[in-house]
């Protein structure tokens, strides 16, 4: 399982300009809604929900909200930078500037966990965190998790 079979270019964005939790998942979800024809609004909800259990700001600057959606047929990835980093109520405290959203089809189990932990594991090099922040190109994200996802 690659991310980059799920992180297509239309789902990143490289200049997020929403300031709070609600507004940038609103503007993650766009594209992700665009391309599957699932209603922006219930992934906005499938999303906040998932935040209601408690926030998917993991610290270091990264937030990886994620959920399971009705009438989803597969699995999709959406990325976001943020410049300024957006409060979204992280572990640490601090804004979180990188944002991954995973959003599964409802009866999916296994690849939702694989990939949040996919990702995770990813992030967890500082260095490469600092390369997602610094990136100014969607097409240098790609590059980035391709050379970086080497396990399956």
């Amino acid at each position: 399982m690659k991310l980059k079979n799920y992180l297509l270019p239309q789902f990143i964005n490289m200049d997020l300009e929403s300031r709070d939790k609600k507004a940038v998942l609103e503007e993650l979800a766009k594209p992700l809604s665009a391309y599957s024809g699932v209603d922006s609004d219930e992934l906005v909800r499938t999303l906040l929900e998932r935040e209601r259990l408690g926030s998917t700001g993991i610290g270091s600057g990264i937030a990886i909200p994620h959920g399971k959606v009705k009438g989803l047929e597969k699995l999709m990835i959406g990325f976001g930078l943020s410049k300024n980093g957006v409060s979204f109520e992280s572990m640490d405290d601090k804004p979180a500037f990188i944002f991954f959203v995973i959003v599964t089809p409802e009866d999916s189990t296994g690849d939702h966990l694989r990939v949040l932990a996919k990702i995770s594991r990813l992030l967890r090099d500082g260095s490469l965190r600092e390369q997602i922040k610094n990136a100014s190109a969607y097409e240098e994200i790609l590059d980035i998790i391709t050379e970086n996802d080497t396990d399956d």
